[in-house]
C-alpha cells in the first residue's frame, strides 16, 4: 500500500475553511481525492478522472461531486480554464497557497 503524504496548509486551514466556513465537506472530499490521484505532468498536477469515478471513490453522487468541482475551481483549488470532458477528464490541480 502507497502512503499519501498531504502538507500541512491543506489540513491545517483548507480543512477549516472548506468545511466550516464555506459548509462545503464535499468539496474538501473531492479535494483529498484528487490530491490522492494527481500526477505532475508539465509542472501541473492533473488527474483524469471522469464524475463517475470521482463519484463511486468518494461515495457522493455526480451532482454533489459536479458542484464540489464547481466550488473549487470558484475558490481556485482548481484551474477553470481546463475544460474537463466525457472523452477527456482531466482536471488541473492549483497550489492552495498561491489563492
Amino acid at each position: 500500500m502507497r502512503s499519501l503524504t498531504i502538507e500541512s496548509y491543506v489540513i491545517d486551514v483548507l480543512l477549516p475553511d472548506l468545511v466550516g466556513h464555506d459548509r462545503r465537506p464535499a468539496a474538501f472530499l473531492v479535494y483529498l481525492y484528487l490530491l490522492r490521484h494527481a500526477r505532475t505532468k508539465n509542472g501541473r498536477r492533473e488527474v483524469r478522472a471522469s464524475l463517475q469515478t470521482i463519484a463511486t471513490r468518494t461515495g457522493l453522487s455526480k451532482s454533489t461531486v459536479q458542484n464540489a468541482l464547481r466550488h473549487l475551481r470558484r475558490r481556485a483549488l482548481l484551474d477553470p480554464n481546463v475544460i474537463a470532458t466525457t472523452s477527456n477528464p482531466t482536471r488541473s490541480l492549483l497550489d492552495p497557497r498561491a489563492r
